[in-house]
């Protein structure tokens, strides 16, 4: 269980952005994003500025394009959305093609699509170069609140501990002969869920009395101190410092 998680996101390099530390590189994603979100709606061409950077980055990290397209799947509640404002908002109408649809939904649509786009594919990036464990002990450094670092900390060790467990129900149930057919096998499958919120609940019990015996005061040891130079924040600036800077530029001429 203190095995490194998150290898599914996690991609193994040396690039400089793999060995930029954590929480500098937590902090220009976030200022990429709100300078990505500063890009006023109905203007088009800092979206291309922001991902021609952003694809600079991926080629800088030596991630494959491919390991992050497959990635990208996590997006399509969003883009499920995007398509449905221009129909469903009101305002005045335009035609494309024989259609009608709300002008001010297709510029809604086009913003919230683009920017979606661009942040999820900073994060994964993020996530690409970075473990799953460094991106806790980075937001423990940028002094996040330390309930939320440890429920972040035990999410990471203990999701994929419960997902074995109900990987075993599984195969303890199809054993036995039960095929989830229809809805009549729903109080079966319902079952197994309360089973394995009980199982976990017991687990988290029993973690928490062995962390108190060991001295757990409110507070994870740090095992691995986090350090940045000056050279790393500059390098670490260079996107978000680019990206608000054409966000900027956009905002004055329209």
């Amino acid at each position: 269980m203190g095995a490194p998680h998150g290898h599914a996101l996690h991609y193994h390099g040396h690039s400089p952005l793999h060995r930029l530390p954590a929480h500098v590189k937590i902090v220009a994603l976030v200022g990429y994003v709100l300078a990505v979100v500063a890009t006023p709606r109905g203007i088009y061409w800092p979206y291309a500025a922001h991902l021609l950077a952003l694809a600079c980055a991926v080629v800088v990290s030596r991630v494959p394009f491919g390991h992050l397209a497959r990635r990208m799947v996590i997006e399509v509640p969003f883009v499920v959305f995007a398509l449905v404002l221009p129909f469903v908002a009101t305002g005045e109408r335009v035609a494309i093609g024989p259609i009608e649809v709300s002008q001010s939904g297709l510029e809604a649509a086009a913003a919230l699509l683009a920017k979606g786009t661009l942040g999820v594919l900073a994060s994964l990036l993020l996530a690409a170069t970075t473990e799953a464990r460094d991106i806790v002990a980075g937001f423990e450094k940028l002094r996040m609140p330390q309930p939320l670092v440890q429920i972040m900390s035990f999410m990471l060790r203990y999701t994929e501990v419960v997902a074995a467990d109900l990987a075993r129900m599984r195969i303890a149930r199809e054993s036995r002969g039960f095929r989830a057919r229809s809805a009549r096998q729903w109080p079966a499958l319902g079952a197994t869920l309360g089973t394995l919120f009980i199982r976990s609940y017991e687990r988290g019990e029993r973690v928490h009395l062995a962390m108190l015996s060991r001295g757990y005061t409110g507070r994870m040891p740090t095992l691995r101190p986090l350090t940045a130079t000056g050279a790393q924040w500059a390098l670490s600036g260079i996107l978000p410092l680019g990206c608000a800077l054409v966000s900027l530029t956009a905002l004055v001429t329209t």
